[in-house]
């Protein structure tokens, strides 16, 4: 087969699956797994094939016209170059572990079968946004995942945080696609063209002219894509679906949709210095808030989710400078290590019996008791903390060498103020990932919570996923010699100022984080039932309170319930409550948009109901008087009609007599 032909059979292969799921789902249970776990298996395997032929070299591509538009065409066209190769690969690679993974989590489910084919379909949509040459055609794959990540995190419809939740994704990211849409025909009626070759062509010759406002209305609909700030505010709360649903939104696909697009029209947006900057402050205010929310957060669940935003900030960070080379290799990295750890928070879930056991308060004697889990996330959180020689180090450090020679003025075209926010913040961040990784390490593996009851094994098919993905999140740093050939001949070798600095902080976090966990551990006192704790307050003094049964303190957050030995109590102090809650954002688009939204529909109502329905009740009301005056005097009694006659006779008679009279 040629190369054209197996590119289009990697997208068509799970759409096909997921057809089939949905239709043999209840007839024929038997063919459920199978036909899960072969399309996007089938998948990888021909991605794999596409990006070995490919080899980073000349980009593949075709296209064919779909329809005659009159105007700007519209075609189903293939665009393939280094960068989508491997993510398609990425893409494969995740989305068969997670059909694998959940045919274990979820083989008692009763809606597997639906689940299933909607993780076929996801994974269809971002395959066709990667390997599409046309905007169109990615709009189609981009609103597709769209509207499979409402169903499956609201996949546990019965509980209301998952409806809120899928809702609240759904309509966020919604809010985004709109001026999305309108960049997209803008940047259309520019070049003259969907295609991204002639888009990219058109921005070389300088024929764009509305390069601003195009990269900042479609910058919109890749925040709310990417879980970008100020649109982040879904991703945290879709983890009320499924974790294997985590794993993909998170590694591979809804999320770095954004990214991706981003990295595949760079041209357009540093046609702009503009949305360059705006590019990078959003970068920087996401990942050094995101990280600071995960230091605080109880659910493990909740912690990877403001990870992913955060590491999803420096992908944007590395576009701000103009390195899709280092955005689109920290992704990749970034893809691997981030499912092994939702995957692996699934097993500890898992272990506890429920889904929504996640808080790591309650976690106890964790090692001994998931061992697989416990060694393959110890990898990815290296990975997430860029220690080296972990992948995580090889990526992170890409994009912060990236920003220190814009920063420095090596690298023309774009401003050095991107560079410096990205750098500084890029450095904080890794300093906040470290601490909240080493946290989440130790509150969750040598936890002092409750233990929960033991469920047994996990399946071989939850533990097996874990140990592929540990392979990814070693060596693909290791293996950075080739990859440039698949990065525009990139460098990707960590510079020695950017990785002594970002290695030192993270060494600096995690060591601190441990010292504060050290002493909390020390000075927390536990007994098994309701008697005295001891806290550390804000001031380094120590603050007794009344705990429960379950180990859940009084002091600190109502919301959730925190070890006694939680050192991000201690590192954060006051900003800790604010950081629980995502610094209230959430807070201030309820009074913003929600409530005005209510107020203004309560309004409507109110003028539907009592102004305009007054009228139109006014309207009938008149005519039923009529009505009933009429009726009354049909009485059907002739001596009533006669003596109506006899009195109506005598009442002209009379009247006759009196205007005769007047006249006389």
């Amino acid at each position: 087969m040629t190369t054209t032909t197996l590119a289009v059979l990697v997208p068509l292969l799970p759409f096909l699956g997921a057809v089939a799921g949905l239709l043999l789902g209840r007839t024929a249970p038997g063919f459920v797994r199978p036909l899960a776990v072969l399309p996007p298996l089938g998948a990888l395997a021909l991605a794999v094939t596409v990006a070995v032929r490919q080899g980073g070299g000349q980009a593949v591509t075709a296209a064919t016209e779909l329809t005659p538009t009159g105007s700007v065409p519209i075609e189903l066209a293939l665009y393939i170059d280094g960068f989508a190769a491997l993510v398609a690969v990425l893409v494969g690679l995740v989305a068969t572990c997670v059909q694998i993974y959940s045919t274990g989590y979820l083989r008692d489910d009763p809606r597997y079968p639906s689940y299933a084919a909607l993780v076929s379909l996801f994974t269809s949509a971002m395959l066709l946004v990667v390997y599409s040459g046309d905007l169109m055609v990615l709009l189609v794959g981009w609103e597709i995942m769209g509207i499979c990540s409402y169903f499956l995190v609201g996949h546990y419809w019965e509980t209301p945080e998952a409806r809120a939740a899928s809702i609240k994704a759904f309509l966020v990211t919604k809010l985004g696609d709109v001026p999305f849409l309108i960049g997209l025909f803008a940047l259309a009626t520019d070049a003259g063209s969907f295609r991204i070759t002639k888009i990219l062509g058109t921005v070389a010759s300088g024929g764009l002219d509305h390069p601003t406002v195009i990269a900042l209305l479609l910058l919109a609909g890749v925040a709310g894509k990417s879980a970008q700030f100020p649109l982040h505010t879904w991703l945290p709360d879709a983890m009320a679906g499924p974790t294997p649903v985590s794993a993909l939104i998170h590694a591979a696909t809804m999320v770095a949709a954004g990214v991706y697009f981003v990295a595949r029209l760079l041209p357009v947006f540093a046609a702009s210095a503009a949305a360059l900057v705006v590019l990078a402050v959003m970068a920087a205010v996401t990942m050094t808030g995101s990280a600071l929310a995960a230091l605080a957060q109880d659910d493990i669940k909740r912690v990877l989710a403001y990870s992913t935003i955060g590491q999803l900030g420096y992908m944007t960070g590395a576009l701000a400078v103009g390195d899709r080379g280092a955005a689109v290799f920290h992704l990749i990295s970034h893809g691997a290590f981030k499912a092994l750890l939702f995957l692996g928070a699934g097993v500890i879930i898992h272990a506890a019996g429920t889904n929504s056991l996640a808080a790591m308060s309650r976690m106890r004697n964790l090692r001994a008791r998931v061992p697989d889990a416990f060694w393959t996330m110890t990898v990815a959180l290296l990975a997430l903390a860029a220690i080296p020689p972990f992948s995580g180090f090889f990526s992170k450090e890409a994009v912060l060498g990236a920003a220190e020679h814009v920063a420095t003025g090596h690298t023309e075209g774009v401003p050095g103020a991107a560079g410096w926010i990205v750098l500084v913040s890029g450095l904080v961040t890794a300093l906040l990932t470290a601490a909240y990784a080493m946290r989440l390490w130790l509150l969750t593996f040598r936890g002092h919570g409750a233990e929960a009851p033991d469920h047994g094994r996990q399946p071989l098919s939850m533990n097996a996923v874990l140990w592929v993905l540990a392979v990814p999140s070693v060596v693909l740093g290791l293996g950075i010699g080739p990859l440039p050939d698949w990065f525009d001949g990139h460098d990707l070798t960590p510079t020695l100022t950017t990785s002594v600095l970002a290695t030192g902080v993270a060494l600096v976090g995690a060591i601190t984080t441990y010292g504060a966990w050290r002493h909390t551990s020390a000075m927390a006192v536990h007994f098994p039932i309701g008697v005295v704790a001891a806290y550390p307050d804000a001031d380094g003094g120590m603050v007794e309170a009344e705990a429960i049964a379950s180990h859940a303190p009084a002091y600190g957050d109502v919301a959730s319930a925190h070890d006694p030995a939680d050192p991000g109590r201690l590192l954060l102090g006051p900003l800790h409550r604010h950081a629980a809650v995502g610094f209230h954002l959430d807070a201030v688009y309820a009074a913003l948009f929600v409530r005005p939204v209510q107020a203004g529909a309560a309004l409507v109502r109110f003028l539907d109901r009592e102004v305009v329905d007054t009228y139109v009740r006014g309207a009938a009301t008149l005519p039923r008087w009529l009505g009933e005056a009429v009726r009354r005097a049909q009485t059907g009694n002739v001596q009533t009609y006669v003596s109506a006659l006899l009195a109506g006779t005598v009442v002209l008679t009379v009247a006759v007599l009196l205007v005769a009279t007047a006249g006389a």
